[in-house]
């Protein structure tokens, strides 16, 4: 990992990603980008105010990050819309990675669709990695998803690349349903007989995962299969929490009907909802 870029508001979520930023570029010896989008949909006078004093900001904090912290730093204001300010400087830089701070959580939760984050992390082509968490060091222990799609082990082949779950220990979460157990009729079936078959479905599915690591190539991570009892973001951050996960990985792009997986709702309400960082990744073909 050679670059990396840091979209901020200036706010203290933004501050998170930059900690985080920079404790991956110490790691990996890599520079970053520091950017700032100024909306331009404003009267001029305010837009040049806001530029003037975004530059000023920035010149600042790349100066402590060259001087203190002994990483390279470029910075830049853009002035567009928030997304499209955003991709823009990642279609011209091309980072190997994008930090961005959390979603911001108000207290009347607005859709996660249609904010700059979630359109960010959709349209463009490199990982995006969302900070949530405090920063406290290297990742430890890094939770990958995979709904068994093509498009899942494209995006998961990435990220060894990366090199961020080098030190960490590497888990393959896979969420599996068992339909029967979901039927109307499911309540008449005795427990004795709901067991066999939840056994049955988990077998079949620590199986097929088995399957798509010996195809996928992914080195030396520890397959995991867990049933979707509750909805598949509150099992994932379930799952996080038990194992004491401090990131999950996530592809963006799967297969259609089992893709809700890795793609849409659940995507998304992880990424609203999970307090642990969470890195999204693009497939290749998606490039």
């Amino acid at each position: 990992m050679k670059m990396i870029m840091v979209a901020t508001d200036f706010s203290e979520r933004s501050d998170r990603a930059l900690r985080r930023a920079t404790l991956l570029a110490r790691q990996f010896g890599a520079s970053i980008a520091l950017i700032h989008v100024v909306d331009d949909d404003q009267p001029r006078r305010i837009v040049d105010v806001e530029r003037d004093e975004a530059k000023k900001l920035l010149r600042q904090m790349g100066a402590t990050l060259r001087d203190v912290d002994g990483v390279e730093c470029k910075t830049r204001v853009i002035l567009a819309s928030p997304f499209v300010g955003i991709a823009k400087a990642v279609e011209d830089t091309v980072p190997d990675l994008l930090v961005i701070g959390p979603h911001r959580r108000q207290m009347l939760r607005d859709v996660f669709v249609g904010t700059t984050a979630e359109r960010t992390i959709r349209s463009v082509s490199c990982p995006v990695l969302m900070v949530n968490a405090p920063p406290a060091g290297n990742y430890r222990h890094v939770l990958q998803m995979t709904d068994l799609s093509d498009g899942s082990r494209q995006s998961l082949q990435r990220f060894p690349a990366l090199g961020i779950g080098e030190r960490a220990r590497n888990s393959l979460l896979h969420v599996f349903d068992a339909p029967a157990l979901r039927l109307a009729f499911s309540h008449a079936m005795p427990k004795d007989e709901q067991e066999h078959y939840l056994a049955g479905a988990k077998k079949d599915a620590s199986r097929d995962l088995s399957r798509f690591l010996a195809s996928a190539n992914l080195g030396s991570v520890e397959p995991m299969v867990r049933y979707e009892a509750a909805a598949a973001p509150l099992e994932i951050l379930k799952a996080a929490d038990e194992e004491q996960a401090d990131l999950i990985v996530l592809s963006t792009h799967g297969r259609s009907g089992l893709s809700k997986l890795l793609i849409g709702s659940v995507t998304e309400q992880v990424l609203q909802t999970s307090p642990v960082d969470v890195l999204t990744i693009p497939p290749l073909s998606s490039q």
